[in-house]
């Protein structure tokens, strides 16, 4: 027996038993699912990346990931607790954005997956990668929420830029592309809750 048909034959008893069990991901980014020897899971090459460049790649792409889906709920939370006399411009203006974020989530996840990483959501890791900190107490007034907004994005665009450059130098500019774009959004939405701060009124 090859030593390929052996490990199909226990890839079919694992399943015969209830299915594969979990096994953790490795690399510094703990994206890496190339390498794990799992039912259903085939060695997937990285395209045209070499191991080290993919792992460049796959640890930002995890932690704009996490990033992303933090922003995408800092602002649901702020939307939710926002009072006062500007509740009816923040509250939808917030989920505005959002929409304008939210695809960025899948996006990044699929890319990853292309290259043959495995993207990790669980908000213990989520908090672990992310440069964003979701809020855990209740901020309702308007200033704090745009002032604490406009601190994360331009910390978030930063990083976009900075990525950006980081895979483009990793030979892989599709993802460059992608950073390109993420960063033009959040350079977008961060002006726009800068020119709220210049009303005297949001105090």
């Amino acid at each position: 027996m090859t030593k390929k048909s052996a490990s199909t034959k226990t890839a079919a008893k694992t399943t015969a038993r209830g299915g594969a069990r979990g096994v953790k991901a490795q690399g510094e980014a703990k994206a890496d699912a190339a390498h794990l020897r799992t039912v259903n899971n085939a060695l997937v090459d990285h395209l045209y990346l070499s191991e080290e460049e993919f792992a460049t790649v796959a640890e930002t792409l995890q932690r704009n990931l996490a990033t992303t889906i933090s922003l995408y709920l800092k602002f649901k939370k702020y939307h939710w607790d926002i009072r006062g006399r500007f509740f009816r411009d923040l509250h939808p203006a917030y989920d505005e954005f959002i929409a304008e974020i939210f695809p960025a989530i899948d996006e990044q996840a699929e890319r990853l997956v292309a290259l043959g990483g495995s993207p990790i959501a669980a908000p213990a890791d989520l908090a672990r990668f992310s440069v964003v900190q979701v809020p855990t107490e209740t901020v309702r007034d308007a200033r704090t929420q745009v002032a604490d907004l406009v601190q994360d994005l331009s910390r978030v665009g930063k990083s976009f830029r900075d990525d950006s450059q980081t895979v483009d130098e990793a030979n892989d500019p599709a993802t460059a592309d992608l950073y390109n774009g993420y960063a033009l959004v959040i350079d977008k939405i961060r002006w726009m809750l800068q020119a709220l701060m210049d009303d005297d009124r949001l105090d």
